[in-house]
């Protein structure tokens, strides 16, 4: 008995030992990144998902995210496929429908690695993130993604996670730029007001959500002072960039109002700090999400995966 004691805390000294990342290389390995990410970004709007995690705790944020997400992307790939097609005309419809049926097959008889594959990792220049995209051709329904898992979370199916605070869905990325945010704002709203046209009354409450991701003002005015152009980096300015997604909404419902403490739609412009892009070049990922993913306090921002009550109960045990 003195020696299975023994045995049983050495072992549990070991595993205290292992570097977070260690304990989670038995299940599963972590992607290398996609350099050839940023030029994409650059030429095309992705989708994807923003994760934020502890600082130095970005590898073990990796890997757990990638065993939570490889859960959801399959079974959601079908039932965006059907929605796509139904709903919208546009040109994602059109090359889906031809490759749809050999991804499915290709994905589903995969390993569990093989089923993340079609997610890239990014590389960043921020501690504490971790930024996902698929390829510019496939648009999974990254919001119902999301709701799935927090519905996951609160029924038990899912373990709450040790190191992803936060998961934010990404449908839409584009540069920095008046024409083009204004753009895909007004995609986004469409397909949500198209999507939830029963559940909305006459009136629709919204709120905007901006997030600079580290870019302080000090850097924002060296931007300003380098450039030649004053006005390409106009949109990091905050008042002006809550203007030009204000007016874009207002554009595809005429009859919506601003409400920050209870909005029904909530557009998140999230600055993503790559690596690799050009000196004076922005990418912003942008988010149209519903009422029960957002919290409003002290920010308006997407709900944490696990409450800080929860947290909070952790650290006393």
């Amino acid at each position: 008995m003195a020696e299975d004691a023994g045995k049983t805390i050495a072992e549990g000294e070991k595993i205290e030992e292992m570097k977070p990342w260690e304990q989670h290389s038995a299940v599963i390995s972590i992607p290398r990144f996609d350099y050839n990410a940023s030029s994409s970004l650059l030429r095309h709007s992705h989708s994807g998902f923003l994760i934020t995690c502890p600082i130095k705790r970005e590898k073990s944020a990796t890997k757990e995210a990638i065993s939570i997400l490889e859960k959801y992307i399959v079974s959601n790939h079908d039932a965006k496929r059907r929605k796509t097609c139904m709903d919208d005309a546009n040109e994602e419809c059109k090359g889906s429908r031809e490759g749809a049926a050999n991804e499915h097959v290709n994905l589903e008889s995969g390993t569990s690695m093989e089923k993340s594959d079609i997610l890239s990792l990014i590389k960043l220049t921020r501690s504490g993130l971790v930024l996902f995209k698929f390829p510019f051709d496939k648009s999974p329904a990254v919001v119902d993604i999301v709701s799935q898992i927090f519905q996951s979370l609160e029924s038990g199916i899912l373990k709450s996670p040790l190191w992803c605070n936060r998961i934010l869905p990404i449908q839409g990325t584009c540069c920095l730029d008046e024409k083009e945010l204004k753009k895909i704002v007004t995609k986004l709203v469409e397909q949500f007001m198209n999507s939830r046209q029963k559940e909305t009354g006459n009136t629709v409450k919204f709120a905007v959500g901006y997030n600079r991701r580290g870019i302080e003002e000090t850097e924002m005015k060296n931007l300003r002072n380098t450039s030649s152009d004053p006005d390409i980096f106009a949109l990091l300015d905050r008042n002006k960039c809550f203007s030009v997604v204000a007016a874009s909404v207002k554009e595809v419902v005429p009859d919506s109002i601003v409400d920050l403490k209870d909005p029904e739609i909530s557009v998140l412009v999230e600055v993503l700090p790559l690596s690799g892009v050009p000196d004076r070049t922005a990418i912003v990922g942008v988010s149209v999400l519903p009422r029960a993913l957002v919290t409003t306090k002290p920010r308006l921002c997407i709900k944490a995966l696990v409450s800080d009550t929860k947290e909070t109960n952790k650290k006393k045990r």
